[in-house]
């Protein structure tokens, strides 16, 4: 690609602008959004996205909008870390959905968000609005609590500083509460979400620890709200322990 013609920024920096167009919330954004984003001109939008196009990185779209090409999802899945993951993960969630017919999620940390790398379910599962490589926010979700819970204080810090949105009216917004319940989730390994972002569901979430008992990732389960989320803990801690016992053999 040719080099960059707007002082200050690379070339390399001025793609990595236009990937960040393409959200979960608008995954196939047209010219002018995605110049609107990146703070790119539209003549050199469309110039780079050509190439990217042109390259296999995007495609574009009959309607002249632009979604993520096959080289890119791609590329993305050599990850190895989070690739590792999912392979030693997947056995004991097809294990865990067998035994709940619910959803059974797996998210890691990416950044102050949870980000979900796989997720089981079928027709008699709860609705969730979990998909696959969705970000979700971590004082109201399982899975984001035990994520908390086992970083550094500062990350907890920087959420509140941002702001605890409420997403529905049990969502803890009160930084005093959330820490205390994060001191419970430190003490049973287990995090709860009873409606926090989804009226209706609840979930069960347990940690997974890499060789160096580092949180690597959180395990969840997702349940309707009248489900009692006791009876779930221990099949859930049971099968996030299996997969730590394989990331630290």
């Amino acid at each position: 690609m040719s080099g960059s013609s707007e002082p200050g920024r690379s070339t390399a920096s001025r793609i990595v602008a236009l990937l960040d167009a393409f959200t979960r919330e608008q995954p196939a954004p047209s010219l002018s959004e995605i110049s609107r984003s990146s703070g790119l001109a539209v003549a050199t939008t469309h110039r780079l996205l050509a190439e990217l196009v042109q390259s296999g990185i995007l495609q574009r779209r009959a309607d002249s909008r632009y979604q993520v090409g096959l080289k890119l999802w791609q590329i993305g899945a050599l990850a190895p870390g989070y690739r590792d993951l999912r392979t030693l993960a997947l056995p004991f969630m097809e294990d865990l959905y067998a035994a709940t017919r619910q959803n059974v999620q797996l998210a890691v940390r990416d950044d102050n968000k949870a980000l979900y790398l796989e997720k089981l379910s079928g027709a008699g599962s709860v609705s969730s609005i979990t998909e696959v490589a969705g970000r979700l926010p971590l004082h109201a979700t399982g899975v984001g609590k035990v994520i908390l819970a086992f970083s550094e204080p500062e990350l907890l810090d920087r959420i509140i500083e941002e702001g605890l949105t409420r997403y529905t009216s049990h969502t803890m917004t009160d930084p005093k509460i959330l820490a205390r319940s994060l001191k419970q989730v430190r003490t049973t390994q287990l995090g709860y979400s009873r409606e926090e972002m989804t009226v209706g569901a609840a979930s069960v979430a347990a940690p997974i620890f890499g060789p160096d008992m580092g949180l690597e990732g959180s395990l969840a389960v997702v349940v309707p709200s009248s489900t009692s989320l006791p009876h779930l803990a221990s099949a859930v801690r049971t099968a996030a322990n299996g997969i730590t016992r394989q990331l630290t053999q």
